[in-house]
C-alpha cells in the first residue's frame, strides 16, 4: 500500500500547491516546472521529464485536463487516455514530484503560483522568443525571468510523438 500512497501524494490541487512549494523552498530546494498533455507516455516523454527533473530538485508537472487537451485541436479522439490515467502513469515516474491539473489554455496561472526557479519546455520552443503570439513562445517566461529564474528547453527525441504513435496504430 505504501507505493499507492506515494503515487497519491504526488497529486495536488492549485490551492495546495503554494503550501507544498513553500515547504520545498524552506528546505532549500530548487523548483522546476513543466507542463503538457502526456497522452500516451513514450520514450520521448520520459527522456524529456528526466532531463527536466535534472534542472533542479523538485519537478512540478502541470497536466492538461481532458477539456484542455480537446481545445488544443489535436483531434477529436484526444486525449486517448483520460486525465486520471495520464496522471497515474506520470506519478509512477520517480523523478516527477508533483502533478497538478489545469483546465485553461495555458499553464500561466500555475506558473504564477509556483514561480519556478526553472521553467522547462521542449526543443520546439525558444527561450529567447519574446513575442507571445509566436508558436515558439514559452508561456510564463516573463514571470520566471522577472523573479530571477531561468527558462530552458530540452531537445525532443527524434521518432517519438503521440501523434506518430496514433498514426502508426491506424495503419
Amino acid at each position: 500500500m505504501e507505493h499507492l500512497k506515494n503515487l497519491q501524494h504526488k497529486f495536488t490541487s492549485p490551492e495546495e500547491l503554494t503550501e507544498r512549494i513553500a515547504s520545498f523552498r524552506q528546505r532549500g530546494k530548487m523548483v522546476v516546472f513543466t507542463n503538457g498533455c502526456f497522452d500516451i507516455l513514450h520514450k520521448g516523454h520520459v527522456m524529456y521529464l528526466a532531463k527536466a527533473a535534472e534542472q533542479g530538485d523538485v519537478l512540478v508537472l502541470g497536466l492538461n485536463s481532458d477539456a484542455s487537451v480537446k481545445r488544443q485541436g489535436k483531434g477529436e479522439e484526444r486525449p486517448i487516455n483520460p486525465y486520471d490515467a495520464r496522471a497515474t502513469v506520470l506519478a509512477g515516474l520517480g523523478f516527477v514530484d508533483l502533478i497538478v491539473e489545469f483546465d485553461e489554455e495555458t499553464p500561466i496561472g500555475l506558473i504564477e503560483l509556483v514561480v519556478p526557479d526553472v521553467l522547462v519546455k521542449g526543443g520546439d520552443y525558444d527561450p529567447e522568443e519574446e513575442d507571445h503570439t509566436q508558436k515558439s513562445y514559452i508561456v510564463g517566461r516573463d514571470v520566471v525571468l522577472a523573479n530571477g529564474g531561468t527558462v530552458a528547453t530540452i531537445p525532443l527525441v527524434d521518432g517519438f510523438s503521440t501523434t506518430g504513435i496514433i498514426k502508426k496504430l491506424r495503419r
